[in-house]
C-alpha cells in the first residue's frame, strides 16, 4: 500500500505486526491498540521506533499516557463515511500536544485529502497507487486556507490581518520620519 508523507510517495519504515507476533527490537513497528496496552510495561527499553494502530471507535484519552514513547499513530478510516479518526486527530494535536507521525489508514479517499492534513494528518497509507501521486500533489496546491486548523497553515482572515499591521506599522513610521 503506497505511503504518502510530507508530500511525497515514501516507503514505509515501519512494519505491521499481529497481536502474538514476535518484535524485533530495533526494527519501527506499528501494533494493535490492544497490544500496545497489554505489554506497555515491555516496550519501554525497545530500541526501535513504535507506532500503534488506534481504532476509531476507542477512547483516545486511554493513548495519552503512553504518547511520549510513540513515534507513529495512526488513526484507522473503516469506512469513508466514518469520520471520528479526524476528531481524535485534533484531539492528539491540540489537546495532548503530540507532535509524531500521525497517519490515516484504512478508507482514505482523494477528496478527503487536505480535510486530513488540515486535521493533523501528515502521513497517509492509500489503497490505489494513482491516488499516492495526486495526494503529493495537493499539499502544495492549495497555499490558502478560510478555516483555522492545526496543520501549520494560517487561516487567510489572520495572514491578511497580520500583512495590515505590517503595513500599518511601516505607513506610521514612515510618516513619523
Amino acid at each position: 500500500m503506497p505511503l504518502v508523507k510530507n508530500g511525497a510517495v515514501v516507503e514505509d519504515r515501519f512494519t505491521r505486526v499481529l497481536d502474538d507476533a514476535a518484535i524485533v527490537d530495533d526494527v519501527p513497528v506499528i501494533m494493535p491498540a490492544a497490544r500496545l496496552l497489554a505489554d506497555v510495561g515491555d516496550l519501554a527499553g525497545r530500541r526501535g521506533a513504535t507506532g500503534v494502530l488506534w481504532p476509531n471507535d476507542r477512547d483516545i484519552s486511554q493513548l495519552a499516557p503512553h504518547l511520549d514513547r510513540l513515534a507513529l499513530v495512526a488513526l484507522d478510516f473503516p469506512n469513508f463515511r466514518d469520520g471520528r479518526a479526524y476528531s481524535q486527530a485534533r484531539i492528539l494535536r491540540e489537546r495532548y500536544n503530540y507532535r509524531g507521525e500521525l497517519r490515516a489508514t484504512g478508507q482514505v479517499l482523494r477528496d478527503q485529502f487536505l480535510l486530513l492534513h488540515r486535521a493533523g494528518f501528515d502521513s497517509f497509507e492509500v489503497s490505489k497507487p494513482a491516488d499516492a501521486s495526486a495526494f503529493a500533489e495537493t499539499i502544495a496546491r492549495y497555499s490558502v486556507v478560510y478555516q483555522p486548523a492545526d496543520a501549520g497553515t494560517p487561516a487567510a482572515l489572520r495572514r491578511r490581518n497580520a500583512s495590515s499591521k505590517a503595513g500599518a506599522r511601516v505607513h506610521l513610521r514612515e510618516h513619523d520620519a
